[in-house]
């Protein structure tokens, strides 16, 4: 569509807005301001740079033959680079522990440093992004009995214990390097696959490594601690040590964010509603966006009814300035340069589409009892033209319009991932 079609549409949407009492200017101007973390490890399918092997085992699975992966730190930013050309807005990077660069020489998990980072800091900054990171529990010979802070064995929790201290340390050289809060993010695997007879002792020994791995207090306005739940993982069906309970009930005993991961709950859960409930008493939250098709299956995040609810959720209450958002999938079924662009634009589109709502409105008729008048709300702006004023962010932001941003990773497979 011509740039100045563009223009004409929106100004009429614009307009159809503001008889619902909607500023469309300001929406825009608001979401220019949330940045969402990307996830580096879409890029790989989860594999990292500690062995050419790439990661096996752990719970973690990437499923697809689709080619070009990136098979180096410098190819997963190159393509990194490419997704934030055809994503409206300025965002961050969420970075795993496993993407650390050592010239070559054998550094484990519990000996990793800020300096193993650094080429990822200099590449943040040049790109005048901020980053956020994560420590890496799984696949890994010390975790391959599928526990970790919860071992039984001292010597093995010790070296996880060291690994998450040496994370938060990366965390703040980060945040101090980029001028911006780094979330730190802590999820384990540990569990039972079947019938577990234990289920204390585990949890006691996680929330005593914990406050080790936490003991040193790090300045928030560079690190923030998070701490991530799950349901069940492959392995881990019957019990998992870090359930939602006991790490909200860990972060509201020790100031620290909670990670809610849509696709870490059952299957017809949804989170949305759990960012009321618990934001009044952590403070912050960390979200991962993700999409689970009968499990959590980390499929791509599209723009469904889920991920309006938790946009509206956080706009409705105006938490967007206490909930960093993240996604948090791996699909290697599709080009993964297509996979970021897909899923960062439906979060965006999903934010836009709350900041469109009438807000004010639709509280109002429910602080009135007036339910009818709050339903019947609800369903015409469904049809109100927001394909328009997506459009327009597009144009204004630099990036492909509509669909075009495909053709440009089309290109990209021909030159560049076809090739490897």
């Amino acid at each position: 569509m011509p740039n100045a079609a563009i223009e004409t549409t929106y100004h009429l949407a614009r307009q159809r807005y503001a008889d619902w009492g909607v500023d469309t200017d300001e929406a825009l101007r608001r979401l220019e301001q949330i940045a969402i973390s990307m996830h580096c490890w879409q890029g790989d399918d989860v594999g990292g740079f500690e062995t050419d092997a790439g990661l096996t085992g752990g719970g973690i699975m990437a499923t697809g033959t689709y080619p070009g992966k990136a098979r180096n730190a410098d190819q997963l930013r190159a393509d990194l680079e490419k997704a934030f050309r055809l994503i409206p807005g300025v965002h961050r990077l969420n970075l795993h522990a496993i993407y650390r660069e050592t010239g070559g020489k054998p550094v484990d998990r519990d000996r990793i440093e800020p300096a193993h980072f650094q080429r990822w800091i200099d590449w943040a900054r040049q790109l005048g992004i901020g980053m956020d990171f994560n420590s890496t529990y799984f696949s890994h010979p010390k975790a391959a009995d599928g526990f970790t802070l919860a071992h039984p064995d001292p010597g093995i929790r010790r070296f996880w214990i060291d690994h998450g201290i040496a994370c938060r340390k990366i965390g703040a050289a980060i945040g101090r390097a980029l001028g911006t809060p780094c979330v730190t993010n802590t999820w384990i695997p540990d569990g039972f696959k079947d019938v577990t007879i234990d289920r204390l002792a585990p949890r006691r020994r996680l929330r005593d490594a914990l406050d080790e791995i936490f003991r040193e207090p790090l300045e928030a306005a560079w690190n923030l601690d998070a701490v991530e739940s799950k349901l069940f993982g492959i392995g881990s069906e019957t019990y998992v040590v870090g359930s939602h309970e006991f790490y909200l009930a860990y972060a509201v005993a020790n100031r620290k964010l909670l990670c809610l991961d849509a696709g870490h709950f059952h299957p017809t859960e949804t989170i949305a509603d759990k960012l009321s409930a618990v934001i009044p008493f952590t403070g912050e939250i960390l979200l991962h966006v993700s999409r689970g098709v009968r499990w959590d299956s980390d499929h791509v995040v599209i723009l469904n009814d889920d991920l309006r609810g938790i946009a509206e959720e956080i706009v409705r209450h105006d938490f967007l300035g206490q909930v960093h958002i993240g996604l948090d999938y791996f699909d290697a079924s599709i080009h993964r340069v297509a996979a970021w662009v897909i899923g960062m634009r439906a979060m965006i589109k999903a934010l836009l589409g709350a900041l469109l709502e009438p807000a004010d409105r639709l509280r109002q008729l429910e602080a009135d009892g007036d339910l009818t008048g709050r339903l019947a709300v609800l369903e015409e702006i469904k049809t109100l033209p927001f394909g328009a004023v997506w459009d327009r962010y597009c144009l204004h932001q630099g990036v492909p319009v509509g669909g075009a941003w495909l053709e440009e990773v089309r290109d990209y497979e021909r030159q560049v991932t076809s090739k490897r």
